[in-house]
């Protein structure tokens, strides 16, 4: 009896060991893939603030990110995919030499490094005064050449392809990078499946971007109130169609005016305001800590309010300068004036294209605010009224924000003094070589024609009309008045 007492106590040790190291090691185990997969490494934020502004994180990692290897290897393996040839850089991407990723883009290791965007994706402008220079990039401007478009329409494609699978994309990892055990089991049977799987979510949000009668939004033109429409608040898709121009984000400082209001309709009350909404465009879902995500938004909100406009890069005639003054005082400033700017103006009185305003409804505005206040985030947030016009813009570097109108439907501002049936009704957007004489941007030509993409104002979205201010005006005065605009 004694014996078989001590077998049967040192049978159940024996299990209480084992059970106790099974225990220790599923708790290792687990933190070690939590670790590998989940657990976030903070890194000091980027002490330059252009250099922040460019490459700094602001949360889009979590839910929107991309696995580093798997956005490295895309471009690779379904180049007929893209816009162009050149990879990556075919998406118009602004892409400073020496780095890593583009402008815009930015690595962030939670568990793994994933790739996900700022700001400054869509928001770093680019210029050359000569065919032969590398390009000057201007933060925060109007990024002109960036096919958003494509972007999102590639991503989708490349996941609904059969070749995207864990054999070729790990057989195509293999070539460029010797991933470690963990990495390698991580990739094939986690990561790659919930890439795909989520990647295949977005395409019933981007289902109005694959909608037949829509023409494509070509190359700086986003068609935003809609993105956010789908995006954050989940609204069916309608018929409403409303690309415009990406925005020039510097000096932000000027909307703390009373009465303005933001948006080329007027339809959001503040920066604060846009740059929440904006951010959240990007993260996809709520941020995963609001008091970090408040913080990157304040910052943002203080270096975009101080950040001057770009100076003119060629030389200015002076004294034409000084008299295009006085012809845009007596012809411009009621509009444009800095008292006058910000405030909505009826669509009838500048008679440009109305899509925009189609896109978005009081209904809207509420539904939006609601979900961002369900966030945890108190805001002004979108105006709850109809819209009825467009503002008029300020006019702070206004030389590097062509093509112009708010959806960019007419290339230079010469072309823009002048009537609207002798604009451009046919044109390319995206080259960034510079066109002083004209002021905007080289978009006709072999070069813009093989670079851009074709603007067509007979296009939906697209009608060039309205703004008939200073079309009547002699050549001379023209040409003043083009003179002075460079020096703002």
């Amino acid at each position: 009896m004694a014996d078989d007492a001590r077998k049967t106590s040192g049978f159940w040790r024996r299990l209480k060991w084992i059970g106790l190291g099974l225990l220790v090691f599923g708790l290792v185990a687990g933190a070690y893939g939590y670790y590998r997969l989940m657990y976030e490494h903070r890194e000091p934020l980027i002490s330059d603030p252009d250099e922040r502004f460019k490459y700094g994180s602001i949360g889009a990692e979590h839910d929107a990110g991309i696995p580093y290897w798997i956005f490295y290897v895309l471009p690779r393996m379904f180049p007929e995919k893209l816009p162009g040839p050149n990879g990556l850089a075919s998406f118009g991407v602004a892409w400073e030499q020496g780095r890593e990723l583009p402008i815009g883009f930015t690595k962030k290791k939670i568990g793994f490094d994933r790739v996900a965007n700022n700001c400054a994706s869509c928001h770093t402008s680019s210029y050359r005064t000569k065919v032969d220079e590398n390009p000057s990039f201007v933060v925060p401007g109007a990024n002109h050449r960036l096919d958003l478009q494509a972007f999102f329409r590639f991503l989708v494609d490349a996941a609904k392809d059969p070749r995207f699978n864990a054999d070729n994309l790990m057989r195509e990892i293999a070539t460029v990078t010797e991933l470690d055990w963990f990495d390698r089991l991580a990739y094939r049977f986690l990561i790659i499946p919930i890439t795909k799987k989520r990647l295949l979510e977005r395409e019933a949000q981007f289902a109005w971007i694959y909608h037949e009668p829509f023409p494509q939004w070509g190359r700086g033109r986003d068609d935003a109130m809609n993105l956010t429409k789908y995006f954050m608040i989940g609204a069916p898709m309608d018929n409403s169609f409303g690309p415009t121009d990406m925005p020039a984000i510097w000096n932000l400082k000027k909307y703390d005016a009373p009465g303005t209001t933001m948006n080329w309709a007027g339809d959001s009350h503040d920066a604060y305001s846009v740059i929440i909404d904006s951010a959240l465009g990007l993260l996809g879902a709520a941020p995963k800590d609001s008091d970090e995500f408040l913080g990157h938004v304040i910052w943002l909100q203080d270096y975009l309010g101080q950040k001057p406009p770009p100076k003119y890069p060629f030389a200015i005639d002076a004294a034409l300068a000084d008299a295009g003054k006085a012809v845009f005082d007596a012809n411009c400033a009621s509009c444009h004036a800095s008292d006058k700017t910000g405030r909505r103006m009826a669509l009838a009185a500048v008679a440009t294209d109305g899509e925009r305003i189609a896109t978005w409804t009081k209904a809207n505005a509420i539904a939006a605010n609601k979900a961002v206040q369900e966030f945890g985030i108190e805001r002004k947030g979108l105006v709850e009224a109809p819209l009825e016009g467009y503002n008029p813009p300020f006019l702070d570097g206004i030389w590097l924000r062509a093509p112009y109108l708010h959806h960019g439907a007419v290339p230079t501002l010469r072309d823009l003094l002048t009537p609207p049936a002798e604009r451009p009704k046919v044109f390319w957007r995206g080259y960034d070589l510079y066109d002083p004489v004209n002021v905007g941007f080289v978009s006709d030509g072999a070069e813009a024609q093989r670079v851009g993409s074709k603007f067509d104002v007979s296009e939906r979205a697209s009608g060039n009309q309205g703004h008939e201010f200073g079309t009547t005006l002699p050549p001379g005065e023209k040409d003043a008045l083009l003179e002075y605009l460079k020096t703002l």
